[in-house]
């Protein structure tokens, strides 16, 4: 059995992190973009279906197309972070399983069966959001995750002529104290859990 993770690196991944809202100005380059990336496409998800499909959006262009699609409460956190992860998640993923599931003819499972394809692609496009989230904490990044935008304008911007939908967003960079939040209350274990 592996051993614990220190302390410091459960604080960094959860205890301690935090939406954030405002950024400071240090920049995520491609490199880190890519480390993040690295890891996150190591988590797992369910016949390694991977249907999560990022863009980075970086650069003021790309952030002028992406404005328009926001929730006015989300338009300067989101202007102001180094970069946004659209987190979206492609309708044909499982045209990748033989690739990436060969032990099977995994892709027989989804072909023609909408519902089956929605909510595994929801699911598990989620799941690598979240993935992204722990990779970028794990590589000294802060994070904040957010809904709070028109899926189809986004569509339209970022995924026109593919399968590919938006799930969430998710910026990313050097978050600082100003107009963070008290930290909410969360469930206890027995308000949340059950051991049967």
């Amino acid at each position: 059995m592996p051993d614990k993770i220190a302390e410091s690196a459960l604080d960094q991944l959860f205890r301690d992190a935090r939406t954030y809202n405002t950024w400071t100005d240090d920049p995520v380059g491609e490199d880190a973009l890519r480390a993040i990336w690295d890891l996150t496409k190591m988590g797992p998800t369910s016949a390694n279906c991977s249907p999560a499909r990022i863009v980075f959006v970086a650069s003021p262009e790309a952030k002028e197309k992406l404005k328009p699609c926001l929730m006015d409460g989300n338009v300067d956190k989101t202007m102001s972070a180094p970069v946004t992860a659209i987190i979206g998640q492609d309708m044909e993923f499982y045209e990748k399983l033989p690739e990436l599931f060969p032990h099977t003819d995994a892709r027989s499972w989804f072909v023609g069966n909408d519902d089956l394809i929605a909510q595994t692609a929801f699911r598990n496009s989620t799941l690598q959001g979240a993935y992204l989230m722990m990779a970028a904490r794990s590589l000294g990044f802060d994070c904040g995750p957010m809904s709070g935008f028109d899926v189809a304008k986004v569509d339209a911007a970022f995924f026109a002529g593919t399968k590919v939908t938006a799930n969430f967003l998710c910026n990313i960079g050097t978050g600082t104290t100003e107009d963070l939040f008290p930290r909410s209350p969360r469930m206890s274990f027995d308000d949340a859990c059950s051991v049967l």
